[in-house]
């Protein structure tokens, strides 16, 4: 993958791992259109941005609706034309247990992370099939991998994410469209700095970045990482319920 003169599309570029991910992307001299709900946040991001080279746009935009995810992608088209790689990075994390049940909890999380990625696709994927070739990159987690106590709503909106991208990749390989899926574990961002609770090999969001944008310029299918944290995931991944809810700890 190579980024240099690319339309490249970012939602979830406010804060966290698409906020520093948009301040790379810029040094690579795209056109680039950085998409979140915080539109203040990304005016303030574009005037830090403006001498990188790049042409940034912003765009106000709720991925959970699927009108504004329409409108931004009209915009988008408006501006730079069809899109050659799509950043679908929004997330949401909201700790949930059975002490204080809200079931709108459950629609915002899948609403955000999951349906803010089918949303996009919907809306890019006519355009992509008909020039037979671009990027769709999904951002997922290693949290895929079990249902960990009082993230059960966020574990299964990226599981969800994860099992939708896998197939979308087999779809799309006769039209030359390429899926890539970010599952990466606990990296320091806003989102993590709310959880109350140990985040073993807890990445800084800078190694992070290079992860990421060295995975995608070798068009890997899958980035993950940490690795100790990857390992753990698949080793979860096949534990017997019994010992799963043994070395599971549930946060009080």
């Amino acid at each position: 993958m190579e980024f240099k003169n690319k339309n490249i599309l970012l939602t979830g570029a406010s804060s966290g791992i698409g906020y520093e991910l948009a301040k790379s992307l810029a040094a690579e001299k795209c056109n680039l259109a950085l998409i979140a709900r915080r539109v203040e946040l990304l005016d303030k991001l574009k005037d830090e941005l403006k001498d990188s080279g790049s042409n940034i746009i912003t765009i106000k935009c709720d991925v959970s609706k699927k009108e504004e995810v329409r409108e931004a992608y009209k915009i988008f088209k408006q501006n730079f034309g069809i899109p050659d790689i799509a950043i679908l990075n929004s997330g949401i994390s909201i700790r949930s247990s059975i002490d204080a049940f809200d079931v709108r909890n459950a629609e915002v999380t899948m609403g955000v992370n999951f349906f803010g990625i089918v949303y996009f696709v919907g809306e890019m994927l006519d355009d992509f099939m008909e020039r037979k070739s671009g990027y769709i990159v999904g951002v997922s987690s290693l949290a895929e991998s079990k249902g960990y106590p009082k993230s059960g709503f966020y574990s299964a909106s990226k599981a969800a994410a994860s099992i939708y991208l896998e197939s979308l990749s087999v779809e799309l390989e006769p039209f030359h469209i390429k899926v890539i899926t970010i599952k990466p574990g606990f990296v320091k961002t806003p989102m993590t700095d709310k959880n109350k609770f140990k985040m073993l090999f807890l990445m800084p969001v800078d190694k992070a970045i290079k992860i990421i944008i060295k995975g995608l310029r070798a068009d890997k299918r899958i980035i993950q990482f940490p690795l100790a944290t990857s390992i753990a995931s698949k080793l979860l991944r096949f534990l017997p319920y019994s010992i799963f809810k043994r070395v599971s700890r549930v946060q009080k």
